[in-house]
């Protein structure tokens, strides 16, 4: 870990140190953004995929002028977020973009593709996804809808960790409806945010001892503030993240749903917890 930390921090500081004349170069039909940073904990839909420990994440995208783009996102895994000994997770996405209308809205259609390279059989699986988002003066706000079809990488395999009930082959869909909400603060670098979002999935285990919706139905919710370093493409951010996953209903899935091992072995990957992060921007 001490080498990944190593390696983010290398390449933060490579971003943070880009001349500028880069960002000047005429611009052509197709965008390309991308970001890279160290986040101290991996969470995804409230849940922790890095076991509670730190992860090295970045992502590219490419958008044309016409509102299509394509990109790529990934992190290290660890503990729960393996899906079946997966040490990374990469995303594949691809959607259009379209204003709607001079009403400052824009409809977002895509999909992303979730992939654990080298990890088990069937863990991968596609998630379509339909965004609104709008903006009021210096509040952003954006309502997501994400509906994946039944694949087996979501089925209900085990009913829980002791597997009492097993049906290998087992296909289930996944649902989940998020709204996000921004602004920044008027003369500073400071913006808060806030995230609130609801799961409908697999109660059990998957193929692998996980599940995307683990405990089936349940909130996540965010909120935090960033901090943009003036003169830098760099972003320091905390936020606080927890869920209403009750711990009667954690148990049914451990150990599966607990940290694996280190200092906090044993411990929920799903109470509240404050994440801190800096990432760099290009």
């Amino acid at each position: 870990m001490f080498m990944k930390y190593q390696i983010a921090c290398a390449a933060l500081a490579l971003m943070s140190s880009a001349p500028a004349f880069a960002q000047e170069e005429p611009a052509g039909p197709v965008t390309v953004t991308g970001s890279v940073g160290l986040v101290s904990d991996y969470r995804f839909r409230g849940v922790s995929q890095s076991d509670r420990g730190m992860a090295i994440q970045g992502g590219l995208t490419a958008t044309h002028e016409s509102g299509v783009y394509v990109g790529t996102w990934g992190s290290n895994l660890s503990g729960w977020g393996t899906f079946g000994g997966a040490n990374m997770e990469l995303d594949l996405f691809a959607g259009y973009a379209i204003p709607l209308g001079d009403s400052g809205a824009t409809l977002d259609l895509g999909l992303t593709w979730y992939m654990y390279p080298s990890g088990a059989d069937k863990t991968d699986f596609a998630e379509p996804y339909v965004k609104l988002s709008s903006q009021v003066g210096p509040v952003k706000g954006l309502l997501g809808v994400a509906y994946a079809p039944k694949q087996e990488a979501l089925g209900k395999w085990c009913s829980d960790a002791a597997c009492t009930v097993y049906d290998p082959g087992d296909k289930e869909d996944n649902f989940y409806i998020w709204g996000d909400v921004s602004g920044a603060i008027p003369n500073t670098p400071v913006s808060l945010k806030a995230h609130l979002g609801w799961s409908n999935g697999n109660s059990g285990l998957g193929p692998n001892g996980t599940s995307v919706a683990p405990t089936g139905k349940y909130l996540d919710w965010l909120v935090g503030a960033d901090l943009a370093v003036p003169g830098t493409p760099l972003t320091l951010s905390i936020a606080y993240v927890d869920t209403d996953i009750a711990r009667v209903e954690e148990n049914y899935l451990r150990p599966n749903f607990q940290v694996a091992d280190g200092d906090n072995f044993g411990k929920s990957i799903a109470r509240s917890t404050v994440v801190f992060s800096i990432s760099a921007a290009f």
